[in-house]
């Protein structure tokens, strides 16, 4: 992993600049969007995302809602990361992601910024916080497949 993504300070400088000025946070309430609820049982995280996918690429993903730092940081990467990827990129990343929080091998040139939450997975209680985000996005992909 670079240096500099091992450095915990740089770590929380991306997240905190996700969680201040997140990516992609306002919905548009377009009906070519598909939507998701995500709420969590364990944390404050009851967010909307929208994603629109045509032609098997994301054209555009977008949320909003109350969350934790983790989940608001975590679903910013995502929609930065995955917008205008291809159903076959996004899943990639995505499935890369998961093990990256199960502390499995991934890939960290494909998460690109998302590596900044390689610690979470050990922290049990925040792993629904990384995640939520991501979660509503692999539904939404299924769905539209």
């Amino acid at each position: 992993m670079n240096d500099l993504m091992q450095d915990p300070m740089i770590l929380r400088q991306i997240i905190m600049d996700h969680y201040e000025y997140p990516r992609n946070h306002e919905l548009t309430h377009d009906e070519t969007y598909m939507s998701r609820h995500m709420a969590s049982d364990s944390c404050i995280d009851d967010i909307y995302v929208e994603a629109k996918i045509h032609d098997r690429v994301i054209e555009d993903i977008r949320f909003d809602g109350v969350a934790c730092t983790i989940a608001t940081a975590s679903t910013s990467i995502m929609s930065e990361l995955l917008k205008g990827k291809t159903i076959d990129e996004a899943n990639k990343i995505i499935e890369n992601y998961h093990a990256m929080i199960d502390g499995k091998d991934y890939d960290e040139d494909l998460l690109e910024e998302a590596v900044c939450m390689h610690t979470v997975g050990k922290q049990a209680n925040r792993i629904k916080c990384a995640t939520i985000g991501w979660k509503a996005i692999e539904e939404m992909i299924k769905e539209s497949e």
